[in-house]
């Protein structure tokens, strides 16, 4: 199956499947002299595990990492790193009826339309599951960020019809809650919200954002491998993600260019702006200001209403699903847009030590 791996020069390649007896990530390119634990990864999956919250699905998974290769005496050895998470709560018997029927809003038909042959127990690599492998090898990548002084921090900016309010931020706040939202007020309301659309037996979809803070300016490659382009495909390939906006994104369409440009100044002795429409990028390269990056996440298409499909033999047929599925996925997502984030411009810093001779030679000299 192509399409499994990520990267140029640190490169993940995710592997597993829903239902299969376990998930995980072969990580390339992680520099050794890394101080590195299970309990570094524990933290991250912690956070995208199932049944961590009343929001989740049902579905009880331990979730623990384990590290199989790469890593001797807690330092990475600069081999690859092979993590891997069993699976210990799969309940198989509850997408037989769909082994022939095609689930609306899944990729169960077009993956049958494109290899012939698909895991219909959860939806294989389609499940949401598949995201373990990030979140693990993101874990690593925001462990070298920070060691650089560079912070990768995603949250909830809105479920449903409730924002949070603007200039209202706590990281405690987005950890310890369970809509990720960085607002307590919107938190209490969303929660009820997604209640409310639970006990309806429906599901709800909403918006996060990710801000990638003290990023150097001069990175990411102009032309195709924009900075701003790899942080779109990175978010974009995560499950139920319709649409990525950099900075004011969308917005930009209903302004001005007077309203749009964002001045230069400078603030002790350093080039900075005044705005930052831009999203911390310009021309695909960092400009040394905060990195936005939004994205929009559908509902949950599992839903537990009766709802009108085809199966394989194209009969028209009622589908009402079984299992355990989140009536909203954001949450769990933020820490997967996270792991994305970090592991997109931590491969554009290593593939940045190329763009110049002098690096070659501070390096090496």
């Amino acid at each position: 199956m192509a399409g499994s791996g990520f990267g140029r020069i640190f490169r993940i390649t995710t592997w597993g499947e829903s239902h299969g007896p376990a998930l995980g990530v072969v990580i390339d390119g992680c520099p050794a002299g890394l101080t590195l634990c299970e309990e570094d990864i524990q933290v991250f999956l912690d956070r995208r595990k199932p049944g961590a919250s009343p929001l989740s699905t049902p579905r009880s998974e331990a979730d623990k990492v384990k590290i199989l290769s790469g890593v001797f005496e807690g330092v990475t050895t600069g081999a690859p790193i092979s993590l891997m998470v069993e699976n210990t709560s799969q309940r198989s018997s509850d997408y037989g009826e769909m082994k022939d029927t095609y689930r609306p809003g899944h990729a169960d038909y077009c993956y049958d339309a494109k290899y012939g042959i698909r895991d219909y127990r959860g939806g294989g690599r389609s499940s949401g599951r598949e995201t373990i492998g990030r979140v693990a090898a993101g874990a690593i990548a925001s462990k070298i960020l920070s060691e650089l002084g560079i912070s990768v921090e995603a949250y909830t900016s809105s479920i449903g019809p409730v924002k949070i309010r603007e200039g209202i931020y706590s990281r405690e706040q987005v950890l310890s809650c369970p809509t990720a939202m960085p607002d307590a007020e919107a938190d209490r309301e969303a929660t009820e919200y997604v209640k409310k659309m639970a006990a309806e037996k429906n599901s709800v979809g909403g918006t996060m954002e990710c801000v990638i803070r003290h990023m150097p300016a001069g990175v990411g490659d102009p032309v195709f491998d924009k900075l701003d382009a790899l942080l779109a495909s990175a978010v974009m390939s995560i499950g139920a993600v319709k649409a990525v906006e950099i900075g004011d994104g969308t917005a930009v369409s209903t302004l001005t260019g007077r309203e749009n440009n964002d001045p230069f100044t400078t603030e002790n002795g350093k080039v900075t702006k005044t705005t930052n429409h831009s999203g911390g990028i310009l021309g695909g390269i960092s400009d040394g200001t905060d990195i936005l990056v939004r994205a929009s996440v559908k509902p949950t298409p599992s839903i537990f209403s009766p709802q009108e499909t085809v199966n394989k033999n194209g009969d028209s047929v009622t589908l009402t699903i079984a299992g355990r599925h989140d009536p909203v996925i954001i949450p769990r997502a933020v820490v997967v847009m996270e792991a994305m984030c970090a592991i997109t411009v931590l491969d554009a810093l290593l593939v940045n030590q190329s763009a110049r001779l002098q690096y070659l030679k501070d390096f090496y000299n």
